[in-house]
């Protein structure tokens, strides 16, 4: 495991917070729209401009301080569920067993699966409250 990362989830203002944070902290700041994305035509088209997944890196090599995105779930976005903690996996046996260790009594949002952006992509809201989001470039 190589770290794990704050994402932080916007009501509609990403853009703008994630470019005050790259003012106030430096560093190299990555924005990618629904727009942008093969999944597009999966929102609404009010949804087009919303920040899907944005990155915020700083130092060398660079390592992401912040990644955040607009918030596109159902259940309403309160103080407390704007913040999860990221883990970009090593291997497909490490997202697979991570999973499974914060599972138990865990409310799962997504499973393990493969995602448009090329990789295995997994969430859940362990039985701590914390939300955790579990990735795995295939790439790598």
């Amino acid at each position: 495991m190589a770290a794990v990362t704050p994402y932080l989830f916007f009501d509609g203002n990403c853009r703008a917070a994630m470019t005050f944070y790259r003012e106030c902290l430096g560093g190299e700041l990555i924005l990618n729209t629904v727009g942008d994305t093969p999944a597009a035509g999966q929102f609404p088209a009010d949804a087009r401009d919303k920040v899907i997944h944005a990155a915020l890196r700083r130092g060398a090599p660079p390592e992401a301080i912040l990644m955040a995105s607009d918030w596109m779930s159902q259940n309403t976005r309160v103080p407390g569920n704007n913040v999860s903690l990221s883990i970009n996996c090593s291997s497909a046996e490490e997202i697979q067993t991570l999973f499974s260790a914060l599972s138990p009594g865990a409310t799962i949002t997504q499973p393990p699966a493969d995602m448009f952006w090329g990789a295995t992509y997994g969430s859940l809201v362990d039985r701590f409250g914390i939300a955790w989001m579990l990735n795995f470039e295939k790439s790598r």
